[in-house]
C-alpha cells in the first residue's frame, strides 16, 4: 500500500477529552493518570496527539454538577459522573501553547453566553494560536444548568435551537465586522486602519441586540472551525448549514452509514459542499496484541463499572432520572431527552440485547463506540471499513483512560494507518482549516449558512 503523504489525508482524527476525569470509570483504570488539575496532563496529552499527527483535540463542557439521577449531584460526585469538570477555554489554550500545528476546540453553549463575548473570546484565541481554534456549538442539554443561570427548567428543544440559530448569526457576523485588509498599520502616515473596511452589525433579532463591530480582527481562519452534535433532525439541519465538522456516536455500522448519508445530502440540499462537512464518529479503542488481548483488557475494565455509575453517566447523557422507573424492566420510551444521539444508540443496544435499565447502566458505563477492539490492524481494519462504507470521513478518538489510551492509539494504530496511507505522517497546513480540508470562509459566507428568515433581516 502507498506510504506516500497526501495533501489532506483520507482519514481526519481528533481526540475528545475530558477536562476532568475520563468517563465513568476511566479514573479507576491502574494506568490513570490523576493530574488533571495540573497543566502538564493536558500539554502532555498535547504532544502526543500532534506527535501522531491528530487534526484537533476537542473538549466537550457542561455547565452543572449533574443532578438527573434521583433529583441529587451526589451519584455525580460519589462516581466522577460529568464532574469535576474545569473550564475548557483555558485548557485548549495550554494545549495550543505546547504545539505547533495540532488544533484545539472546546464547547461553549449558545445557552448562556452572549454573542459578542463568544465572538470576541473566539477570535482572540484563534489569533494567538495562528488559526488553530474551534468552536463546538451546543445549545445545553441538563435542566440543572439552567438552574445555575436562573432558569427552573431549560428551554424547549425547539426554542433553544432558535436561539442558537440567531447566536451563530450574530456571532459570524461579529467575525465578518472586519474586513481582512481593514488594518494597514502606516506608520508614516499613523493610520492603523481602514474604517471604510469595518462594518456595523446593527442587529436587533428576537432575542440577542448587538450593535458592533468586533473589537478584534477578523479570525486567520474567517471563522474558527464549527463543531456541533445534532443528532435530532433539527439538529441534523442546524449541523447541515453551519458546522465544519459534525461529531456523532453510533452503535452500528448501518446508523453510521445513513446518518452520514443524511447529513451530506441535508449540505448538499442548502447549496453546500458536502465534502466542507467532515463527519466524525465517535471512536473508543482498546488494542490489544490480538482481538482475545484486547477483549481481555476491556472486561478488566467493565469489572470497574458499578451500575449505578453506569445509570449515572446515562441519565446525565439523556436529562432523565432513570430512578422513576422499574431498573429490572426495560427501558421505557422517552418523549424528550438531552442528547437524542445518545438515546438512540442505547435503545438500538437495548433493544437487540434484551437488556433492563441496570443492565444498561452497567454496559453505558464501559460502552467503546465502533467496536475498535483489537489488534492495530483490526482497529485499523475496522476504522477502514467504514471510511470506504461512507460512514465516515475520519474519527474522535475516545480513551477509555488518559493518558495511557492515547499513547497506545499514537504509538500502535498510528502506525498501521500510516502504512496503509490514511492518515498523515507530517502537517502540510498552517491552520485548522488547512489541515482539515476545509476551506476559509469568505467575507459574508455567514448569509449561506444562515437561515432564511435571517437572510430577510440583511
Amino acid at each position: 500500500m502507498s506510504t506516500d503523504e497526501p495533501t489532506t489525508p483520507r482519514m481526519h482524527l481528533a481526540a475528545f477529552l475530558n477536562a476532568g476525569p475520563q468517563g465513568t470509570v476511566g479514573w479507576r483504570h491502574a494506568e490513570a493518570g490523576d493530574g488533571f488539575l495540573t497543566a502538564a496532563h493536558y500539554t502532555h496529552i498535547a504532544r502526543v496527539l500532534e506527535r501522531a499527527g491528530f487534526d484537533m483535540a476537542f473538549v466537550p463542557d457542561a455547565l452543572a454538577v449533574p443532578r438527573s439521577l434521583g433529583g441529587s449531584y451526589a451519584p455525580a460526585v460519589t462516581w466522577g459522573t460529568g464532574t469535576p469538570r474545569l473550564d475548557p477555554v483555558p485548557v485548549i489554550t495550554l494545549m495550543a501553547a505546547a504545539t505547533e500545528h495540532l488544533g484545539v476546540a472546546a464547547t461553549v453553549s449558545t445557552g448562556y453566553q452572549e454573542p459578542y463575548h463568544l465572538a470576541r473570546g473566539m477570535a482572540t484565541l484563534d489569533h494567538l494560536v495562528g488559526g488553530r481554534a474551534g468552536w463546538n456549538v451546543v445549545t445545553s442539554f441538563q435542566d440543572a444548568e439552567a438552574q445555575n443561570f436562573g432558569q427552573e427548567k431549560l428551554p424547549e428543544r425547539q426554542e433553544r435551537y432558535a436561539r442558537a440559530e440567531e447566536f451563530l448569526e450574530v456571532t459570524t457576523r461579529l467575525w465578518d465586522s472586519w474586513a481582512d485588509d481593514a488594518i494597514v498599520t502606516d506608520k508614516e502616515s499613523g493610520v492603523y486602519g481602514r474604517p471604510d473596511r469595518v462594518d456595523a452589525v446593527d442587529h436587533r433579532g428576537r432575542r440577542f441586540a448587538v450593535r458592533g463591530p468586533l473589537s478584534v480582527p477578523r479570525p486567520p481562519q474567517g471563522y474558527p472551525v464549527i463543531i456541533q452534535a445534532g443528532a435530532s433532525p433539527a439538529g441534523r439541519d442546524f449541523a447541515a448549514r453551519w458546522a465544519d465538522v459534525i461529531f456523532c456516536s453510533h452503535e452500528s455500522l448501518e446508523s453510521a452509514v445513513a446518518f452520514y448519508a443524511d447529513v451530506k445530502a441535508r449540505a448538499a440540499a442548502h447549496g453546500r459542499d458536502p465534502d466542507q462537512l467532515k463527519v466524525l464518529p465517535a471512536a473508543t479503542t482498546v488494542v490489544g496484541t490480538d482481538v482475545r488481548d484486547a477483549l481481555a483488557k476491556h472486561e478488566a475494565f467493565t469489572e470497574l463499572v458499578h451500575p449505578e455509575a453506569g445509570l449515572s453517566r446515562l441519565a446525565y447523557h439523556v436529562n432523565v432520572d432513570l430512578t422513576r422507573y422499574d431498573l429490572d424492566g426495560p427501558l421505557p420510551s422517552l418523549e424528550e431527552v438531552g442528547v437524542e444521539g445518545h438515546y438512540r444508540e442505547v435503545v438500538e443496544f437495548a433493544e437487540r440485547e434484551k437488556l433492563s435499565v441496570r443492565e444498561i447502566g452497567r454496559w453505558y458505563g464501559a460502552r467503546t463506540e465502533g467496536n475498535m477492539i483489537g489488534s492495530a490492524a483490526d482497529i485499523a481494519d475496522t476504522m477502514e471499513l467504514w471510511l470506504d462504507r461512507g460512514a465516515a470521513d475520519g474519527f474522535m478518538i475516545q480513551a477509555t483512560h488518559v493518558p495511557a489510551a492515547f499513547e497506545e492509539f499514537a504509538d500502535h494504530v498510528v502506525p498501521e494507518l500510516r502504512r496503509r496511507g490514511l492518515v498523515r505522517t507530517a502537517y502540510t497546513g498552517g491552520t485548522l482549516r488547512e489541515n482539515l480540508g476545509l476551506a476559509r470562509p469568505e467575507r459574508g459566507e455567514w448569509r449561506n449558512r444562515a437561515a432564511p428568515a435571517a437572510k430577510e433581516r440583511s
